[in-house]
């Protein structure tokens, strides 16, 4: 019975991720990842994982993967953010880039003022992590674990599906009491859901007034 769960659970986890090998560029260090399925599938483009110093190597970089989780390429950090992050961007092919609203936004100088306004926000005491959601459920941006990430794009997948779009604001305890807050957000006429995950030292009054004043810092911002 014991050696049933174990298969059960490994089947389980390899559903959810992906094993992706990482090299550094300037060490050529290499470590195999766990990449959260959904973030690699979903995306039309590619997605660029940051890799903070010490979790492969002494080395901030970033990797680029597309959606059949091949490795297109790495680049050294010029910014080093101390969680793991994924960012939805540009396919490197100009013959066969597709220019939609979310990689016209993603290129826009404005969503790098936006992921430097995220990731000032993060203190691992009350805010542990952000996100930018579209409005159907897919990740263009994350710096939230990969459990909780997973979990809150089954809620956006739920609410996607029963069509619940009128919903401007979402409220979520986890078991182990980090909260997870949501709100629609518009931005240069696209429509987006900023999620924040809190410790389980925030309530959700005092979520609710730090989310507000992200979002408020946001908009300034456009």
């Amino acid at each position: 019975m014991n050696d049933m769960i174990s298969e059960d659970q490994k089947t389980n986890q390899e559903d959810l991720f992906k094993e992706v090998l990482i090299v550094c560029p300037e060490c050529k260090t290499q470590k195999k990842l766990n990449v959260p399925s959904k973030i690699i599938e979903q995306s039309e483009h590619i997605t660029t994982i940051s890799i903070p110093t010490g979790l492969v190597c002494n080395h901030h970089f970033q990797a680029f993967v597309d959606k059949n989780c091949a490795l297109r390429g790495y680049q050294l950090g010029d910014f080093e953010f101390s969680k793991i992050e994924y960012i939805e961007s540009r396919d490197f092919d100009d013959q066969q880039k597709k220019v939609d609203d979310i990689s016209e936004f993603t290129s826009l100088p404005l969503f790098q003022e936006i992921l430097k306004l995220l990731r000032n926000s993060v203190d691992d005491r009350e805010i542990l992590g952000c996100a930018i959601f579209t409005t159907d459920g897919k990740v263009i941006y994350s710096s939230i674990p990969h459990n909780t990430l997973l979990n809150t794009i089954k809620e956006f997948e739920v609410r996607n599906e029963k069509k619940l779009h009128s919903i401007t604001k979402m409220f979520l305890e986890l078991k182990n009491q980090q909260k997870v807050c949501s709100e629609y957000i518009v931005i240069h006429n696209s429509e987006f859901i900023l999620v924040i995950l809190f410790s389980e030292l925030v309530n959700f009054a005092i979520g609710h007034m730090f989310l507000r004043n992200i979002v408020k810092k946001i908009i300034k911002l456009t």
